[in-house]
């Protein structure tokens, strides 16, 4: 067999869905850098499902919703997540993305849990998944299992810019999250999603790091 056809029928790298945080002010440039990533990402697993794009929250702010409506216009088949970081009015802000087009929709894991509960019941009217970010929250790993009990759709283990900034660990907490193969807490009664600086690992427990 040629070495060109040896290439040809070697399998796709298997990776899990990669979010592309796009923690931008200037709309232009976020989408620049996103069509940038997307396309490595194909090269890689020639899936369209192993690419997320994320409006941060920064160009959330800078743009408004129309950062969410303009990362849909350009990449129609990809999963488009809104860092929200909601906090307040569950219903109303989910609403809000999910209409802009946006298929996650995130919120904070400190905020109340009425509030939590109210983005959780908009995200199955609307058709959007949930996911709540831990950053902030004293108890993570408890936190994480609350917020499973609930019906949150993804858990983000989230070390900040701030705080990355300032060099703590980026897995400074991930380690007393529930591990394939040792007895810990469950992420709720079924295994939620968990998403970890950048990577996503669906419908499983969080690896061990080393």
């Amino acid at each position: 067999m040629s070495q060109e056809k040896k290439k040809s029928s070697a399998k796709k790298v298997e990776i899990p869905p990669v979010q592309v945080a796009l923690d931008l002010i200037d709309l232009p440039r976020a989408i620049q850098i996103a069509e940038e990533a997307v396309k490595g990402i194909l090269a890689e697993t020639g899936d369209i499902s192993k690419a997320w794009v994320e409006a941060g929250t920064p160009l959330i702010k800078s743009e408004g919703m129309n950062a969410v409506r303009e990362l849909r216009a350009k990449f129609p088949g990809h999963t488009i997540c809104a860092d929200m970081k909601v906090m307040d009015a569950g219903a109303t802000e989910v609403e809000i993305a999910a209409k802009a087009g946006a298929n996650i929709v995130f919120i904070l894991g400190c905020a109340p849990d009425s509030c939590i509960s109210e983005a959780i019941l908009a995200g199955k009217k609307y058709g959007v998944k949930i996911a709540a970010d831990l950053i902030s929250v004293k108890d993570p790993p408890q936190r994480a299992v609350e917020l499973g009990e609930m019906g949150i759709d993804i858990v983000n283990v989230h070390v900040g810019l701030d705080q990355q900034v300032r060099s703590r660990r980026r897995y400074h907490y991930c380690r007393r999250f529930p591990v394939q193969g040792k007895k810990s807490r469950r992420i709720g009664k079924k295994n939620r999603a968990i998403a970890e600086v950048g990577q996503t690992y669906q419908d499983q427990r969080i690896p061990e790091i080393r």
